[in-house]
């Protein structure tokens, strides 16, 4: 068995991919730097993450693959799901050796594999799209909190910059502790500090609201209401369409 170890980044991957084809040694593991190699290894290598490596599987992937092809790459990167880095190594191992065809080459386990998690990811970030509520702070900011299956804010933040360029905002995953600051012109990444109570929440206090904010949260949740007919409430339909994990971030749904 062979092991690479590198440092889980999705530059370290494709330079994973740069050094497998550099050696011509192929691994059939990939593990975090400073993890323990499996029993009946018999080669490792450690992988240093090289930009320009990385920047040439890159190039190459995307003169190989269609446009589509290479951003399911992406997405399943970000769906942080367990073993899907091995995943995306042997997709793209087969995408230098079979060319454009394997994008449609459902048959093959790894390809139906790879289409079926990017789509789900896609879904989640429409989702969130949908779903995400800002909430005005004291400072005029406007925080929106989230806490998606998948780490789709990358794919969203250009949606919310587009959307809403007029107003400075941050957009917070409460389950990965980062998120984006829109500051007119280009949103940043950002990690914020301490267990404060609306990053646990995701509910801003009312002594950080802005003074109008209330008002409208109550005017949000009045209209929605006056809107609901209930003999024709359907809670499973509405699961279907709005899944629950959102519910505790729309304004709608609160008490």
């Amino acid at each position: 068995m062979t092991v690479f170890f590198y440092d889980r980044t999705f530059e370290g991957l494709l330079t994973v991919v740069f050094d497998a084809y550099s050696r011509r040694t192929f691994p059939d593991r990939l593990l975090k730097t400073g993890a323990t190699a499996p029993l009946f290894t018999d080669e490792t290598h450690e992988v240093v993450t090289r930009e320009d490596c990385a920047g040439r599987v890159q190039t190459a992937l995307q003169q190989k693959l269609p446009r589509e092809a290479y951003n399911m790459l992406m997405h399943v990167w970000l769906s942080e799901q367990e073993g899907s880095d091995e995943l995306l190594f042997r997709y793209i191992r087969k995408a230098f050796d079979q060319g454009p065809s394997v994008f449609l080459n459902f048959g093959d386990a790894d390809v139906l594999e790879v289409k079926q998690i990017a789509r789900k990811v896609s879904h989640e970030a429409h989702y969130l799209e949908q779903f995400l509520r800002f909430q005005k702070a004291a400072d005029g900011i406007f925080f929106a909190p989230a806490r998606p299956q998948y780490n789709v804010l990358p794919l969203t933040v250009a949606h919310f910059a587009d959307r809403f360029a007029d107003r400075q905002w941050v957009i917070y995953d409460l389950r990965r502790k980062y998120g984006y600051y829109y500051d007119l012109h280009l949103p940043r990444e950002i990690a914020l500090t301490g267990e404060v109570d609306h990053l646990i929440s995701g509910k801003l206090d009312e002594s950080l609201m802005a003074a109008d904010e209330k008002l409208f949260q109550e005017l949000w949740k009045g209209y929605f209401k006056a809107l609901t007919i209930k003999e024709r409430l359907n809670p499973r339909l509405q699961r279907q369409h709005m899944p629950v994990r959102f519910w505790q971030y729309l304004t709608e749904k609160q008490p």
